[in-house]
C-alpha cells in the first residue's frame, strides 16, 4: 500500500442517504425492580454519535478525503445535535429540514451489555425528497465518487434516479444496499451487501460454487462493475470485472482483531472503498484497506469511526504520514510492546546497498521508520544538482519496500527534532559513523534506547552512481 494514505487526500466523495443520530445511555444495573423482573439502571453517562449516512461521512473524513453529506433531519433537538456533531467534525453538509422527526436510535447499556434500543423514525415526505434531489443535482459534478447509504428509512425515494444522474456525470456510485430487491441499484459501480443480505437478494445458495455463480449473474443483471460481499469472521469476497470484462473473484480474510461490536462496520467498508475510488486507487487495494478499517471499528463499542494512527500497524506495506499521526501510531505500537527502529537519509537514488541496509535495520525491531530529507535540505547537504529525484518520487520508492513501515519527511539538515518527537527504541546508522557522531544518539540512550551501526555494501553509493552516469 505504497503511500496509500496520502493518496486518499485527493478524494472528493458525496454521501447521500439516511442521516441518523445514535445515542448511548450507559449505566450500571445491580438489582432487579420490585415492580417487575427487569434491571434497575443507574445512569452514569450519555453520548451521541453520528449514525447512518452521517457515520459514513465521518469515516471518509477520518481517511483524509473531502466529503459532503446530503440527507434529511427533523426540526427537533436530535436534528440540532446532528448538525452540531457535523460542525464539530468539520463535515460539510446540505441537510433538508423536515417537519417530521430526525432518525434517532437510543441504546440503553449496562456495562457493555445492550439492554434496550429505542428507535424514533418517520417516513420522510416526497417534498423532503424533492429538496434532497435538488441539492444532489447542484453537487454531484463536484465529486469523484458517490455513496448511497440506504438504510430503508425513507430518505431515498428514487435511488435509480440518483444513479442515472451520477452516471451521466461519470461519477462512480458505491451503494450500501438494503432490502431483498437489488434491482433499484442497477448501474451502480459497486454494491456492498453483507452475506445475509446477498443471500436473501439471490434466493439463497448452498455452496461456495453457487455463491460465485449467483454473484456473477447479479453483476451482469444489474450492470455492475463489482460486487463486494462482507462475510463477518470469514472476511470479504470481491467479484470485479477486469479489463477484458471477465469477472474475477478475490477473497480477503478477516483481520485478526477481537470482534466487540459490528455496529457501523458496513459504514466503514463503504466509506473506505468510496475514498479509494475517488482517489483513483485500485479497487482491490481499496477493498484491502476497507478490510483493515472495518477490523479496527468492530473492536470498539457502538457505531464508531477510526483515526489513521489506528490502522497503520495493520498495513501490509508502508505509509507516508505527517509527524503528528506518526507519533500517535508509534505510541500505539509501543503500548503493544513493539520495538520501534529509526534511521534516516536522503535516499536520492535507491540502490542495492540501501535495500540491504534497510532490511538489516528492520531486523532490529518490529517497526522501521525512515526519516527522509526534503528537497531543500538535500540541496544544502549534497550541493547543486541534488536531489536527482524529488521528494515525492523518493518517498514512493522507499514506501514500496516491504521492510519500511513509515516514511516521514523532515526539512532540517539533521533529524534530531524528529527523533525527539518519535522517541525510537533503536537508532540505526551506517558503520562509517562512530556512535558519538550519530545525530540523536545521546537522546536515544537517555530515553532507554539503543544505538546501532550497520555495515554498508562496499562499492555502492549514490555519488558513485551519479559519477558513472555523467561519464556515460
Amino acid at each position: 500500500m505504497s503511500a496509500l494514505l496520502n493518496k486518499l487526500k485527493k478524494g472528493k466523495v458525496l454521501v447521500v442517504g439516511d442521516v441518523m443520530l445514535d445515542k448511548y445511555l450507559e449505566g450500571k444495573a445491580e438489582r432487579l425492580s420490585p415492580e417487575s423482573p427487569v434491571p434497575v439502571l443507574t445512569p452514569l453517562g450519555e453520548e451521541s454519535r453520528l449514525g447512518g449516512a452521517a457515520n459514513v461521512a465521518l469515516n471518509i473524513s477520518s481517511l483524509g478525503s473531502k466529503v459532503k453529506l446530503l440527507g434529511v433531519v427533523g426540526k427537533d433537538l436530535s436534528g440540532e445535535e446532528i448538525k452540531d456533531l457535523l460542525k464539530e467534525n468539520k463535515i460539510s453538509n446540505s441537510l433538508v429540514k423536515s417537519n417530521l422527526s430526525s432518525i434517532t436510535k437510543q441504546r440503553i447499556l449496562a456495562g457493555n451489555q445492550q439492554l434496550l434500543r429505542i428507535d424514533r423514525e418517520d417516513q420522510f415526505t416526497n417534498k423532503d425528497w424533492i429538496k434532497t434531489k435538488e441539492n444532489f443535482k447542484k453537487e454531484i459534478a463536484k465529486f469523484s465518487s458517490l455513496v448511497i447509504s440506504d438504510y430503508g428509512k425513507g430518505t431515498l425515494f428514487n435511488v435509480q434516479e440518483l444513479i442515472s444522474l451520477s452516471n451521466k456525470k461519470k461519477v462512480p456510485v458505491i451503494v450500501d444496499p438494503k432490502g431483498d430487491d437489488f434491482s433499484k441499484y442497477k448501474g451502480a459501480f459497486i454494491i456492498t451487501p453483507n452475506l445475509e443480505e446477498f443471500s436473501k437478494a439471490v434466493g439463497g445458495f448452498n455452496s461456495e460454487a453457487e455463491l460465485e455463480k449467483k454473484s456473477k449473474l447479479l453483476i451482469k443483471k444489474l450492470s455492475l462493475s463489482a460486487l463486494l460481499i462482507t462475510r463477518g469472521p470469514e472476511g470479504m469476497t470481491l467479484f470485479s470485472k477486469n479489463n477484458n470484462q471477465n469477472i474475477i473473484k478475490s477473497h480477503y480474510p478477516a483481520q485478526t482483531i477481537d470482534v466487540f461490536d459490528v455496529s457501523g462496520a458496513g459504514d466503514t467498508v463503504i466509506a473506505t472503498i468510496a475514498s479509494g475510488v475517488a482517489s483513483k486507487i485500485d479497487l482491490n487495494q481499496s477493498v484491502e484497506l476497507s478490510n483493515i478499517t472495518a477490523g479496527v471499528v468492530v473492536s470498539k463499542l457502538g457505531t464508531s469511526s477510526f483515526s489513521l494512527d489506528e490502522i497503520i500497524p495493520f498495513l501490509t506495506g508502508s505509509s507516508t504520514l505527517d509527524v503528528n499521526i506518526s507519533v500517535k501510531a508509534i505510541q500505539r505500537a509501543k503500548k503493544e510492546k513493539k520495538k520501534v527502529v529509526f534511521t534516516n537519509g536522503c535516499f536520492d537514488i535507491l540502490h542495492a546497498g540501501h535495500v540491504s541496509y534497510l532490511k538489516e535495520a528492520r531486523s532490529k525491531g518490529d517497526l522501521l521508520i525512515v526519516g527522509i530529507n526534503d528537497d531543500k535540505s538535500v540541496s544544502r547537504l549534497k550541493g547543486k544538482g541534488r536531489p536527482v529525484n524529488n521528494l515525492e518520487n523518493r518517498i514512493e520508492v522507499l514506501s514500496s519496500l516491504q521492510c519500511v513501515d513509515m516514511v516521514i519527511p523532515f526539512s532540517e539538515d539533521t533529524p534530531l527534532d524528529l527523533i525527539k518527537k518519535l522517541v525510537p527504541d533503536v537508532l540505526v546508522k551506517g558503520e562509517d559513523y562512530k556512535i558519538n557522531q550519530i545525530v540523536g544518539s545521546d537522546f536515544v540512550k537517555k530515553t532507554g534506547g539503543k544505538v546501532e551501526r550497520i555495515k554498508f555494501v562496499k562499492g555502492l553509493s549514490t555519488s558513485n552512481l551519479i559519477k558513472i552516469l555523467k561519464k556515460n
